[in-house]
């Protein structure tokens, strides 16, 4: 077995996180599960075995500084952060705090509660990790415009969120790798869950909820949750070089030349902690 770890996952109430808590308890680690719904949280919590969990809303930042208290509060080590909530919604929706809310649950809530974290995570030597996309059909990110308040769709707000992913990551790796983080974001394939159940896209609807199509076209949370699990156990600059972007356990080149840009992931990040006060 691996040496034990603390492994704090959100978005585990479902989907790939539920997938990789459980493995991840199994395999002898200290999971703490984070997750929006109580019911689902709970039981997944009790599938792992007594786990801890923690609930928060990303629609509201005030839940995320609150988690991270709570957080920081009980775990002295944290080793791995795996920021894995995230979702594709429908209509444009601000937040009660006045961002767009796919923007907002996909990267300024796990950026916001990383920061928090950040003493924590610096002193455990800790790997974080970022569930991203596939990248390539994300369109040109407009730092003034995150919100998508000039042209927004449901697609184009998610795909520039797992964009997003990937420049966090990167960024990450670039202020911190010194400091002792290890940083990552992965592509989980395309995973049967209720990930784009409340899409407005008819397409993205039809996708992941028709039997056939779910079968034929999508992988299961078991194997979208591989390369997640394997980056929290495995060694980082032994097993898996930080500051990349994996598939099926792999560094891989994003298709989006955007991902590689480290001015803009250096802009980003600025702008990101502009927004956020932090």
């Amino acid at each position: 077995m691996a040496e034990s770890k603390t492994i704090v996952i959100t978005g585990a109430s479902d989907g790939i996180g539920a997938a990789a808590a459980r493995r991840l308890g199994n395999d002898g680690h200290r999971v703490v599960v984070v997750g929006r719904s109580p019911q689902k949280t709970a039981a997944v919590a009790r599938e792992v075995g007594a786990a801890d969990y923690y609930l928060a809303d990303f629609t509201e930042l005030e839940q995320v500084r609150s988690l991270a208290d709570e957080l920081l509060a009980t775990y002295p080590r944290i080793d791995v952060l795996a920021n894995n909530a995230g979702g594709v919604f429908g209509a444009p929706t601000k937040t009660v705090d006045g961002f767009e809310r796919t923007f907002q649950i996909n990267h300024l809530a796990p950026f916001l509660l990383t920061r928090l974290l950040m003493d924590t995570l610096i002193d455990s030597h800790a790997s974080v990790i970022q569930t991203s996309s596939t990248v390539r059909p994300a369109r040109e990110i407009d730092l003034d415009d995150l919100n998508h308040d000039k042209n927004f769709s449901p697609v184009r707000a998610y795909t520039a969120a797992k964009l997003e992913n990937v420049l966090f990551s990167t960024e990450l790796h670039r202020r911190f790798g010194a400091r002792g983080i290890s940083a990552a974001s992965f592509y989980p394939g395309n995973v049967a869950s209720s990930f784009g159940t409340q899409s407005e896209s008819r397409l993205m609807r039809f996708i992941t909820t028709n039997p056939i199509s779910r079968r034929l076209m999508l992988i299961s949370p078991d194997r979208g949750a591989d390369t997640l699990v394997w980056l929290a156990e495995a060694t980082p600059g032994r097993d898996w070089e930080p500051g990349r972007y994996f598939y099926k356990r792999e560094p891989t080149k994003p298709q989006n030349g955007q991902a590689l840009d480290a001015d803009l992931a250096r802009r980003f990040w600025d702008r990101s902690e502009q927004l956020l006060g932090v």
